[in-house]
């Protein structure tokens, strides 16, 4: 089969590769839709924390928004999943630690991420092979589009989540990219008034596009309490901002990660009584966000700009646009498609 690798920093190739066998406890799945991700792109450049670690080396097979349909099955896996369409989860715990047994497998610390840590290969392929407890029906009403977005949208449903926001609330979402995007997505389902910070000099038209009216950068934002503030961008900076902005007793929550260590002053914590939230994964919010997309209550298709072949990955990760794509911020991927 043809898979999309990593080699080194700024460096792939499109290669043959063996395709996977279903072993014991897993499935193998063609691959209908992959999403390209900034941590994708952190690995084209090199910068992930995660090859400096040790918990992720070269060469590489990246891609872990994916969707699909289920071709085998290994022993001990039930052959109803046989045919089924599907999204996994990224995160594959070891099953038997203290965190795994508390439901925490996505915080495990002997964790494999597939597409990203512990040479779990990912889903930039025709075929992708993953455990069988890893994975999420998707419904007719989910496509292929759709279910490549769960991922993503599953971090971003346990981010709104995370302000405890409740219908009438005010809410600040930080760096309108995919996951920001969605973040509001969830919170205007939920009936927050959100508001979206951007950077300054950068259009508003796309998140006008998507009906979000009130869109500011930091010199034009207005003095308006906000029950809560999410982070959902890579600036250094703006943590320790997002809390000055937060109202007394509200909520920081934080999803996005800058390339620097971030800061905040925790006497102004403290002294405002703010809960500050940390978000990692998508896995406890998945069925849910599946839920949200078959009933239409969140609609991120427009989120996609284009859909591109295997050969293209290579271009998008260095950070080209394809040719005709959308506003959106979401490049997708069908290793169907054939080179042109």
């Amino acid at each position: 089969m043809r898979a999309f690798v990593l080699t080194a920093p700024g460096a792939y190739e499109v290669r043959d590769v063996p395709a996977p066998v279903a072993v014991p406890g897993e499935v193998v799945v063609e691959v209908e839709r992959v999403g390209v991700c900034g941590t994708d792109v952190e690995f084209f450049t090199g910068a992930m924390a995660y090859l400096h670690q040790g918990h992720s080396v070269y060469p590489m097979r990246p891609g872990h928004e994916w969707a699909g349909r289920v071709v085998s099955v290994g022993v001990g896996v039930d052959p109803g999943w046989a045919g089924r369409r599907v999204m996994g989860d990224t995160m594959l715990g070891c099953g038997s630690c203290r965190r795994c047994l508390r439901g925490r497998q996505h915080v495990c610390e002997k964790r494999q991420e597939v597409g990203i840590r512990g040479a779990r290969d990912g889903a930039l392929a025709e075929r992708l092979a993953v455990p069988a407890t890893s994975l999420h029906v998707l419904p007719d009403s989910v496509d292929a589009v759709l279910g490549a977005l769960v991922e993503p949208g599953g971090n971003a449903l346990r981010a709104a989540r995370a302000t405890a926001a409740r219908a009438g609330d005010r809410v600040l979402v930080l760096g309108p990219g995919t996951i920001g995007l969605l973040v509001a997505m969830f919170l205007r389902a939920a009936g927050v008034d959100v508001h979206l910070l951007d950077r300054a000099g950068h259009s508003p038209a796309f998140a006008h596009a998507l009906g979000f009216e009130q869109v500011w950068d930091e010199g034009s934002l207005p003095e308006l309490p906000f029950d809560a503030v999410e982070d959902a961008s890579n600036a250094g900076h703006l943590p320790d901002r997002a809390l000055e902005l937060v109202e007394s007793g509200g909520r920081l929550v934080c999803i996005g990660l800058a390339a620097e260590p971030s800061r905040i002053d925790t006497r102004t914590l403290v002294l405002k009584d703010v809960t500050a939230v940390g978000v990692l994964s998508a896995s406890p919010g998945l069925d849910a966000t599946i839920e949200a997309y078959a009933s239409g209550a969140v609609d991120p298709r427009p989120l996609v700009a284009a859909t591109v072949g295997l050969d293209e990955v290579g271009p998008v990760l260095a950070g080209g646009r394809p040719e005709g794509a959308g506003s959106g911020p979401k490049i997708h991927v069908d290793p169907r498609t054939a080179a042109r």
